[in-house]
């Protein structure tokens, strides 16, 4: 297992224009380790989970990140973690510092499981993820998701894959 290594994206379908059409082979049932794996943190607000300013928190941030060809292989992976119903913290996988914003480093084990449905089920998905790894022994940490492609995107290709990444929290001994 590489260290700080996400599964390979395939970029061979852009018909949109806007987002790649996600492959999910070999993003499910990964275990990843990141060891201050760099990743540049944007807040967004929220109204009873849904995001209200969304789309220019992210514009601004893929602009800074591009910017500086920044994005780790390439990829726009975005990890998205609720903080409260008024409130979500976005990680963007990063290969440099991008100047005048937060950066951060994610330490630990990880493990995937792909979801594919329309966001509402983002609860359930949590459920899920959080019982395939109590079932196999382990305690969750924090658990993100990745949302592969917007809604606009995910509607023209006809499915919505959603990544779940969740950490496996350290065990007491």
């Amino acid at each position: 297992m590489k260290t700080n290594a996400l599964p390979e994206f395939d970029r061979s379908d852009r018909s949109t224009g806007c987002c790649y059409r996600f492959n999910p082979v070999g993003w499910d049932g990964r275990h990843l380790h990141f060891e201050k794996k760099p990743f540049m943190r944007v807040e967004t607000k929220s109204v009873l989970h849904i995001p209200v300013n969304m789309g220019s928190v992210f514009a601004e941030a893929l602009g800074a990140i591009e910017r500086l060809e920044g994005f780790d292989g390439g990829e726009n992976v975005v990890l998205s973690h609720e903080l409260s119903p008024w409130k979500a913290e976005h990680f963007f996988a990063v290969n440099t510092d991008v100047p005048n914003h937060n950066m951060v480093g994610l330490s630990g084990e990880y493990m995937t499981k792909v979801f594919e449905g329309p966001f509402k089920d983002t609860k359930q998905w949590h459920d899920q993820i959080c019982a395939d790894i109590e079932a196999n022994g382990h305690k969750v940490g924090e658990v993100y998701f990745y949302y592969t492609t917007c809604p606009k995107c995910a509607k023209a290709y006809g499915k919505n894959y959603v990544v779940g990444f969740a950490k496996l929290a350290a065990e007491a001994g």
